[in-house]
């Protein structure tokens, strides 16, 4: 008979694992804020938490200040819209300062044009002497021709303000000319209001105030302070009028690529969350493009052990405590499985890694993998600009049935005096809460739960169903999670709720899940494992010795769901499944652990 443990797999795609140096040590680094050819030409050596007395990270920091530049072949297209004074103007300089793309308006666009005595700018200039609009094809053939300079093909643009009608919109997408996103900065009415009526222009030197927001230095720039004409509370309206009609006149055309942005915020806040979406765009367009082949060759039913990327499954995993190259291995596999099911969309994910060391039922379960696995996967989503939630469970229970799972004891402190980097990671990306509802704040753009379970007569589900209801669309990944109802001696949560329970634990997707096959009830020897990595089938592997003697895992069947103990007994003797018989024999305990 045979037992099994479980362990997950996933592909790194922002931090790339080397091999180990000499020294007791080994470095983590992490992409140059993704996407881009950027790479930092200085490693700084961080002080480590003594998870592992021989385990250190030296993490290759994001270099800050840095301009984010597009790739060649997958600039970045973007299209931003803003209602007069809803900060658009300073969010398109920031944008361009860090990304480098090209800023399009076509206001600039005119002047320009104009100035340059071309053909389009002299038609454009007969219509705005007369004191007539100029009409949409001579604004839209003038945007599209600075689209089509180099400069704009290989930074990527940013188009300010345009399209403005649906028929701007038409002609775009006639031409095949199509953004990554359309960002919308909305900020209500009377703000937008208070803005535009509280503005005064310095006549001597251009600069901009504002009587409440920011006032003049002096008295003797106060007082030579004007009202510019338009900003008048009446023609403000109008224009807030004639902008909302353009909106709505575009907005059937980009309604699947709208982001909108709450505009109301400080305007750090506000590039910060339009930095984290580009930053996640670009890696999505880089991703596409290689995971697109891959699927095309695979059409998703061929097994990831027949691609070159993958090295297969590790060997000596009995030898405790685990070498770094097998939890390297580990990491990085759990990694890329969990980005690459993110970036499909996916927002309740789950993974299952039970190596021997991340075992709780063996003796030589280790926390500090656990605790170096989710700070891997954190900082491989802080790396991209996401604020990441890494979230432990704390006390359940009340008076003499107070207390919380052993396995979980003393997490939380550990996590908080790991070692995050010196580049602020902590704290500005990477913060650390319990599991309820109010643990959720605003700025978390993702969740990590450290191997949320339930306890002896205590239930985790209602705090964790809260905090997923609070967290909305963002993505919430459980590590290890042990959801399964534990009876108290009244037997309270074998009965009461259960079917709900059991029903909101199965909403998490699996998007990794590692297990080790055993003799029943033994941890020795390894008879094989089955492994699982999004978006891939299922894989069932046979441990074996080559002629040489030497261990390796073959694989024997795939599935394209988690199998039952029958399909595992029946792969492992080489026979057609039968599902109208029960398994037996030297296989039939396995019926029972994977139909669990």
């Amino acid at each position: 008979m045979l037992n099994y443990a479980a362990t997950s797999s996933f592909n790194c795609h922002t931090k790339r694992f080397t091999a180990p140096p000499p020294s007791p040590g080994y470095n983590l680094h992490p992409s140059s804020l993704s996407l881009s050819s950027l790479s930092s030409q200085f490693h700084h050596n961080l002080p480590s938490i003594s998870v592992y007395n021989h385990t250190h990270f030296n993490i290759l920091p994001r270099t800050k200040g840095l301009k984010v530049r597009c790739t060649q072949n997958e600039p970045l297209k973007v299209m931003i819209s803003g209602a007069p004074a809803s900060g658009k103007g300073t969010q398109c300089e920031m944008i361009v300062q860090k990304f480098g793309l090209v800023h399009i308006s076509t206001g600039d666009l005119l002047r320009s044009e104009v100035a340059a005595g071309s053909e389009i700018g002299n038609q454009a200039k007969e219509y705005m002497n007369s004191g007539r609009l100029v009409p949409d094809e001579v604004v839209t053939n003038m945007v599209i021709g600075r689209l089509s300079r180099e400069d704009a093909k290989e930074k990527g643009w940013l188009l300010d303000g345009f399209p403005r009608s649906f028929a701007q919109a038409q002609s775009l997408e006639k031409m095949k000319i199509r953004p990554d996103v359309f960002i919308a900065l909305d900020v209500p009415d009377e703000i937008l209001i208070d803005r535009c009526v509280g503005r005064r222009l310095d006549p001597e030197t251009g600069k901009i105030y504002h009587i409440k927001n920011f006032p003049p230095e002096t008295e003797e720039v106060k007082a030579r302070l004007i009202t510019r004409p338009d900003d008048t509370e009446e023609k403000v309206k109008s224009r807030l009028q004639i902008y909302k009609q353009n909106v709505e006149a575009i907005l059937s055309t980009y309604s699947d690529l709208l982001k909108k942005i709450d505009g109301n915020r400080p305007k750090n806040v506000i590039f910060g969350e339009i930095t984290s979406m580009l930053l996640q765009i670009q890696k999505e367009k880089e991703l596409g493009k290689s995971e697109n082949a891959s699927k095309l060759d695979s059409q998703f039913n061929k097994s990831p052990a027949t691609k070159e990327n993958w090295r297969g499954i590790p060997t000596n995993l009995n030898n405790i405590p685990h070498s770094r190259e097998i939890r390297e291995y580990f990491y990085d596999d759990v990694l890329q499985a969990t980005q690459r099911a993110i970036s499909d969309g996916k927002t309740r994910v789950k993974v299952e890694i039970n190596i021997p060391e991340l075992n709780p039922e063996q003796d030589v379960y280790r926390i500090g993998t656990l605790m170096e696995l989710v700070r891997v996967i954190a900082l491989s989503f802080a790396d991209d600009g996401k604020r990441v939630k890494v979230s432990v469970q704390g006390s359940m229970g009340e008076g003499a049935l107070a207390g919380m799972p052993l396995q979980l004891a003393g997490t939380r402190q550990i996590l908080e005096y790991m070692d995050w980097g010196n580049d602020g990671a902590k704290g500005d990306f990477i913060n650390f809460g319990a599991i309820g509802g109010k643990e959720v704040d605003e700025r978390d753009d993702i969740f990590i739960l450290v191997a949320p379970q339930n306890a002896m007569g205590n239930c985790i589900i209602d705090d964790l169903r809260a905090m997923t209801d609070a967290a909305g669309s963002r993505p919430v990944i459980l590590i290890n999670p042990r959801l399964k109802d534990l009876p108290a001696s009244s037997g309270i949560m074998q009965t009461m709720g259960r079917e709900k329970r059991l029903e909101y634990a199965a909403s998490f997707e699996m998007c990794y899940q590692f297990r080790l096959l055993y003799y029943a009830g033994t941890q020795y020897p390894i008879m094989g494992a089955l492994r699982m990595a999004y978006p891939y089938r299922y894989e069932l592997f046979k441990r074996v010795n080559d002629s040489t003697g030497k261990e390796k895992y073959v694989i024997l069947s795939t599935f394209p769901s988690r199998p039952t103990g029958d399909e595992v007994n029946d792969a492992f003797e080489g026979r057609t499944r039968d599902k109208n018989k029960n398994s037996s024999g030297f296989w039939g305990f396995m019926n029972g652990i994977f139909s669990a």
